[in-house]
């Protein structure tokens, strides 16, 4: 080949190379060309958010606007993918207020909603937030985040639902404000009902569950992991990092029904109840904080059923809750257990926590109810003590020495107590055999509620236990490896961990903190303006009544916080001619009145005090001093589903009344009741004919340990008459009862009141005279739950 066949053949290379890379770069751009370039849709109704979820592709952003969306109901059925998720958003987070009757709901893969906020209403389906839309239609890989939840109840305390409900695998609850649930129902719920919700790995993390209410009755859990009925499925639910406020529904904050889930890292703030293991098996519970900053005995701990669970580096403040509320509460079970009832507790640990003035923080054969064989079913007998459990490494702080450290309401004789510590001040204690040790400890503050005790002599070495070695770290990160110590701390020398700092949890542009308001007193001097200015009042203000007679014959509506009052020297006088079973006082949700120095009278017919007969979505309230109330058909009547954190009446005269307070419509026996606390005191209460008290809880509930009467200094004279059970004062299956300091006379019934001897109900120098008298009945029958 010649110099001029070589050169054209190079340029044939050379032109035939460019072409090949010039096609290549074409269809390399015309891929980038037609490539999906993630879009953001801005929309602004229902109907626009449904089309821009049936088109949204991975990577896709649609965007609220900014307002009310009222009576949606959003499913979100799409599939993004890890990388390229699809999202809804709020224009501007907490800018979106989702109200009415409302609800979200998930089906597919890597979906994220975040930034709203439900308010001002419901859901029409059983639940807020549902991480599924049908049994088929379920969520994997999906989150909701920057959300708030609140008040968000339905119309009826009695009516089921859920606020989130997780379904699936691997979904996320995070960064959330969440509080104010009423009705019955856990807040939260992990499902495992279906292959498809087993080993699950939901997270529920960086929350603020803020005060959930008492709910007057079981079924009002803050989180609840599984069921009775899949309580041996495994679950690995993470609920870490959140801050548990004043939540009280119930006597179970969090309910672990399932099996291998993890509590870390939690803090749990004057809140009624315990983290409990309630069914399910091996859960680790480890660096969580128990703080209770008043002298609050329902405030408690961790509640341990079930086997192989640890619980380590925990750190307690204060917990003064007995038996189910108690620090750490280890319960007998029932031997051969039912698959919803309580199984025996074996190979637990408990090790490497700290105890700062607990009561008696270590409390074992709780729920024991052995003396109850008479009115319950052998089935039920809780009988089966904890074994093969191991306590080491504990350090217990006692600014006051504790006869009881460890109490046992059955005998701990399964349990292996090693290498503890205790400052008792002194006090003797049962040391079980050298297992809990004495020693000079001093407590470091580092804040209010946590002081780390210190002093820990050396010749106190850490026992290991089997898998101890798998504690590498404690309460504070701290590496065990070296310089291992007894207690949840390796050290007091530790920056303020600011656990109580709000801002660390739940939505970032939300606050639940509400700075105090100076009240505002209205001037009433006639009738005509008296519904006015309590409308026209905010939430904490007075109105003022001039003295003198008000002529009223329509309901005063009371839906807020407010107080009426009248001089003290001289009342003020309602004459009420409204109609039959109308009453003076109509209690609303969330109406909570105060009511001094006020005559009120009625007609035979009507009603004093009375809440509305139904849609009691939330709570009321009640505060009577200093009043006469005379001639009323109803002094009080709480309807079915209504229910008040508390109802007090003190240094007022009830006359003439049909009935006197009657609190005892929650007849379903599910252990439900219309108040948290009833107290009278320095009342007198004369010719009231039945129902002079009458406040009901009925079926046998164990962990309900409601409610409380406490009637005190009162005089009771010529009542009864017309009550067909013959007992003055009535308060069936109501836990805490004491009636003292009274008088009773002539008072035509049989019994002045029949208490419970099993619960803690008491009477004390009452003098009775004509009226029947006071009857203890050891062990009440109650009608089971389940």
């Amino acid at each position: 080949m010649n110099k001029i066949q070589k050169k054209n053949v190079q340029r044939h290379l050379i032109t035939k190379a460019a072409l090949l890379l010039t096609v290549l770069f074409l269809s390399v751009g015309c891929k980038e060309k037609t490539a999906k370039v993630a879009s953001s849709s801005a929309v602004s109704n229902g109907n626009e958010l449904n089309e821009a979820i049936k088109k949204a592709e991975p990577g896709d952003v649609i965007v609220l606007s900014n307002g009310v969306w009222k009576d949606v109901q959003i499913k979100f059925k799409a599939k993004g993918t890890k990388d390229r998720p699809i999202t809804i958003k709020a224009e501007t987070a907490g800018g979106v207020s989702i109200e009415g009757e409302s609800y979200l709901k998930f089906a597919g893969e890597y979906l994220v909603v975040e930034g709203l906020h439900f308010k001002n209403g419901y859901s029409p389906s059983s639940s807020v937030i549902d991480f599924r839309i049908g049994e088929n239609e379920i969520a994997y890989n999906c989150t909701v985040t920057n959300c708030v939840i609140e008040d968000f109840n339905q119309l009826h305390r009695d009516e089921t639902d859920l606020w989130v409900q997780f379904w699936g695998r691997n979904n996320t609850l995070s960064n959330c404000y969440i509080a104010g649930k009423t009705n019955r129902g856990p807040t939260v719920r992990v499902n495992l009902e279906g292959i498809e919700s087993m080993n699950n790995y939901h997270q529920i993390v960086n929350n603020h569950f803020g005060p959930r209410p008492r709910k007057g009755g079981a079924s009002a859990e803050t989180i609840q992991i599984g069921n009775s009925f899949t309580s041996m499925a495994p679950s690995y639910t993470m609920v870490a990092n959140n801050l548990f406020e004043e939540c009280n529904g119930e006597v179970e904050i969090i309910s672990s029904k399932t099996n291998f889930n993890e509590f870390r890292g939690n803090v749990f703030y004057n809140s009624e109840g315990s983290l409990v293991t309630r069914h399910g098996n091996y859960c680790i519970i480890d660096g969580n904080y128990f703080i209770n900053d008043s002298n609050n005995t329902n405030v408690g701990g961790i509640r341990i059923v079930n086997s192989g669970h640890w619980v380590t580096n925990n750190y307690f403040f204060n917990i003064k809750g007995a038996s189910f509320r108690s620090a750490l509460a280890v319960m007998n079970g029932i031997p051969k257990s039912p698959q919803n009832r309580y199984n025996q507790v074996t190979d637990v640990v408990v090790a490497y926590n700290t105890y700062v003035d607990c009561v008696s923080p270590w409390q074992f054969g709780v729920g024991t109810n052995i003396d109850q064989a008479d009115v319950l079913p052998k089935s039920e007998i809780r009988s089966a003590k904890a074994i093969r459990t191991t306590v080491a490494n504990n350090i217990i702080y006692n600014e006051v020495g504790d006869p009881a450290p460890v109490f046992e309401h059955d005998k701990a004789d399964g349990v292996l107590f090693k290498s503890n510590v205790i400052n008792n001040q002194g006090v003797e204690y049962k040391d079980f055999d050298g297992g809990i040790q004495t020693a000079p400890l001093e407590l470091t503050k580092i804040t209010d509620n946590i002081m780390l005790p210190t002093g820990v002599p050396s010749s106190v070495v850490p026992y290991q236990g089997f898998d101890f070695n798998t504690i590498t770290k404690d309460l504070f990160g701290n590496s065990r490896d070296e310089n291992n110590i007894v207690g949840a701390s390796l050290k007091a020398d530790v920056a303020n961990p600011n656990i109580l700092d709000k801002s660390k949890y739940g939505a970032d542009w939300y606050s639940n903190i509400v700075e105090a308001k100076a009240s505002t007193t209205h001037a009433v001097a006639s009738v005509e303006e008296l519904q006015q200015k309590i409308d026209a009042a905010k939430s904490g203000d007075v109105i003022a009544l001039a003295t003198g007679v008000y002529e009223l014959d329509k309901s005063l509506k009371i839906s807020k916080s407010i107080t009426i009052q009248a001089p003290a020297e001289e009342k003020a006088q309602i004459i009420f001619s409204g109609a039959a079973n109308a009453p003076v006082f109509e209690l609303n949700p969330k109406g909570l009145l105060t009511l001094n120095n006020v005559v009120l009278q009625g007609n035979g017919e009507n009603y004093a005090f009375a809440t509305l007969k139904e849609n009691m979505s939330n709570h009321f309230g009640l505060t009577v001093s200093n009043c006469e109330v005379s001639d009323f058909a109803y002094a009080l009547r709480v309807y079915k589903e209504a229910f008040a954190e508390s109802i007090t009446f003190e240094k007022t005269a009830f006359d003439k009344c049909e009935n006197g307070l009657e609190l005892s419509e929650e007849i379903n026996d599910k252990g439900d009741y219309n108040t948290e606390y009833l107290t009278i005191t320095d009342c007198t209460f004369n010719a009231i004919k039945q129902n002079v008290v009458d406040y009901y809880r009925g079926g046998y509930d164990e962990s309900t340990i409601g409610g409380n009467l406490l009637i005190a200094n009162c005089t009771f004279t010529n009542s009864g008459s017309h009550e067909k059970n013959k007992t003055l004062l009535n308060h069936r299956g109501i836990v805490n009862v004491n009636i003292k300091d009274n008088t009773f006379k002539n008072n035509h019934v049989k019994f002045v009141s029949v208490l419970w001897g099993a619960k803690n109900n008491e009477h004390s120098n009452n003098t009775i005279s004509s009226s029947g008298v006071i009857k203890v009945q050891e062990n009440l029958e109650m009608k089971m739950m389940y």
